[in-house]
């Protein structure tokens, strides 16, 4: 029996490490991210203003929440595999 649970207690812990694919999804988020700032910098300091100016300040803006919020899950959800991580090697030194 102990093995059985054993061996779920293993296949969950594989379910919620972070692969390494998902840290370079989020490497590469990130540098999307940092690149979409400097384009709205630069949209909002050189362009003359008009209405695609500002639809495509508004599209930025979007792509832009919805990485940082795609870059909060995964920030959230690593932290959460570091301290399982954490609480069952104590555990098992305790």
């Amino acid at each position: 029996m102990r093995e059985i649970a054993e061996t779920i207690e293993a296949e969950a812990d594989a379910q919620s490490r972070l692969s390494a694919m998902e840290f370079e999804m989020a490497y590469q988020a990130r540098v999307v991210i940092d690149r979409i700032k400097f384009a709205i910098k630069h949209v909002e300091q050189f362009a003359r203003p008009c209405d695609t100016m500002r639809e495509v300040g508004l599209e930025l803006l979007d792509a832009l929440e919805r990485l940082e919020s795609l870059d909060r899950r995964f920030q959230t959800r690593s932290r959460i595999s570091i301290s399982q991580a954490n609480g069952r090697s104590e555990a098992a030194r305790g």
